[in-house]
């Protein structure tokens, strides 16, 4: 995955700015404590952390020993240093220190993009159908439509998509006197799919949404839809819209449909935490069913997963953080509250993978109750998948003091996912995307292949690799 460029060339000006930051932008700027902060990431390359650590008013800053570890001439400047998980270094400075005017202070973040290879949609945030004539509806039962009008005269069609691997062999529709029907079961998400007519493949041409396919073609893409926001009342409004965080609050674009009771609007909403808010006729309205609010103007929705944090054992303990990789491993955010004696913090989740640690009074920790670990850049991190959708088994090696699980998912880290020893097996559970996973255990520092799995293919050092399909 490509990195995002560090966000940095404004930052002075916006200094002497007096500047109010919006709910909408936490990973750019937020306000702490009058300092001026800078998460930066030591992966980066050199000329990038040259540009970010000069734009934040620090001249000729010593790269090299930084990213090896040494930063005397970032102490010496007057910047306090908190080295983080996953090969980050926090800096902060008092903006009195720099001679800022106003009491704002900024924090600046690097991030990974979503990426997607063609043909497989990457993770969006929100997404809306739009038909010429609907050929994709979802059915009582659950299941999803896909309809070819016409084509009487054609022998065979094959439905082709992500949800099946771009099969040409499955996915064979059937006739009908008005044209051809396949139904396929579909989780909420984004999907893309083409129809193959007599061998030739062709994109869905009542289906107005479409992406480059890789091949100078494009792809028909359908959203399974798992929300539908309501507002009830306002017969007399001519114009109702919801605008939120997730489509960057913009007022014209996911225009809701009058209903006998209201305005409705389905769509497919990632999982989640979102602020919303309805505009009726251009007036702001929050959503009077829900009574989580931001603010006086924002209605808050949780989407997801719960996943509930706890750490017993330090109830004498003054402050306590969970940070990991679903905040930038900010140490100061999420903080925890003390319930008989056990700290605790619920955390809405979207599906996948995350890595996390607790921050007992400035002091990082793994979390002591959960077996799974994983390496994060130079640190050990505690793990935990979020509705995970494989788990892997290894049978037997009970002697055995640790088993640990690495593969293409993970990029063959040699510390791999530690497995958690549970009756006469060892168990992981992770959370994939559809595709092609090779993978292997290590066994107290021995490699091998999966016992219990009979796919495998042979690698560069012959000693081949168990694989896994996900569809």
């Amino acid at each position: 995955m490509r990195r995002l460029k560090y966000i940095g060339l404004w930052v002075l000006l916006l200094l002497n700015i007096n500047i109010n930051v919006y709910a909408q932008k936490p990973n750019n700027l937020i306000k702490a404590n009058d300092h001026l902060i800078l998460l930066l990431d030591l992966n980066a390359p050199e000329a990038t952390l040259d540009s970010l650590l000069k734009t934040a008013g620090i001249e000729n800053p010593a790269i090299k020993l930084i990213k090896k570890g040494n930063y005397q001439s970032l102490k010496k400047l007057g910047w306090n240093i908190l080295p983080l998980p996953g090969n980050r270094l926090r800096i902060d400075r008092s903006l009195a220190d720099i001679g800022a005017k106003n009491g704002v202070s900024f924090q600046v973040t690097s991030g990974l993009p979503q990426t997607s290879r063609p043909g497989y949609p990457g993770e969006v945030l929100y997404g809306a159908n739009n038909f010429a004539r609907i050929t994709v509806r979802e059915l009582a039962n659950g299941l999803t439509r896909f309809f070819m009008p016409g084509k009487q005269d054609a022998k065979r069609i094959i439905l082709s998509g992500n949800f099946n691997n771009w099969s040409t062999l499955q996915g064979q529709m059937l006739k009908t006197d008005s044209g051809w029907i396949k139904d396929v079961r579909l989780e909420p998400g984004v999907y893309a799919y083409k129809y193959i007519i007599n061998g030739y493949w062709i994109h869905d041409t009542n289906n107005n949404l479409k992406e480059n396919d890789g091949y100078g073609g494009s792809n028909s893409v359908y959203y399974r839809y798992n929300f539908n926001f309501k507002l009830p009342g306002y017969s007399s409004a001519h114009r109702v819209v919801v605008t939120g965080s997730f489509n960057k609050w913009n007022a014209g674009e996911l225009i809701m449909n009058r209903v006998t009771d209201g305005w409705e609007l389905k769509l497919y909403l990632h999982d989640g935490i979102h602020q919303y808010h309805f505009l009726v006729d251009g007036r702001t309205v929050t959503d009077p069913e829900n009574k989580i609010r931001a603010g006086n103007q924002n209605s808050v929705l949780n989407l997801g997963e719960i996943v509930n944090f706890r750490l017993g054992g330090y109830e004498h303990a003054q402050h306590v953080y969970v940070a990991g990789d679903f905040n930038k491993w900010k140490p100061d955010e999420l903080a925890m509250k003390k319930a008989g004696g056990i700290w605790v913090l619920p955390y809405t989740f979207a599906a996948g993978n995350y890595q996390y640690k607790f921050i007992v009074d400035g002091n990082w920790i793994t979390d002591p109750t959960n077996p799974h670990l994983a390496r994060g850049g130079n640190e050990i991190n505690s793990f935990i998948s979020v509705k995970p959708n494989h788990t892997f088994h290894l049978k037997g090696y009970g002697n055995a003091k640790n088993v640990k699980l690495s593969g293409s998912f993970n990029d063959w880290s040699p510390d791999g996912y530690t497995m958690e020893h549970a009756s006469d097996e060892w168990v992981i559970s992770l959370r994939l995307k559809p595709g092609k996973y090779l993978y292997k255990f290590i066994v107290d520092g021995n490699w091998i292949i999966d016992p219990g799995n009979q796919l495998w293919e042979q690698n560069q050092f012959h000693t081949g690799n168990s694989v896994l399909w996900m569809d």
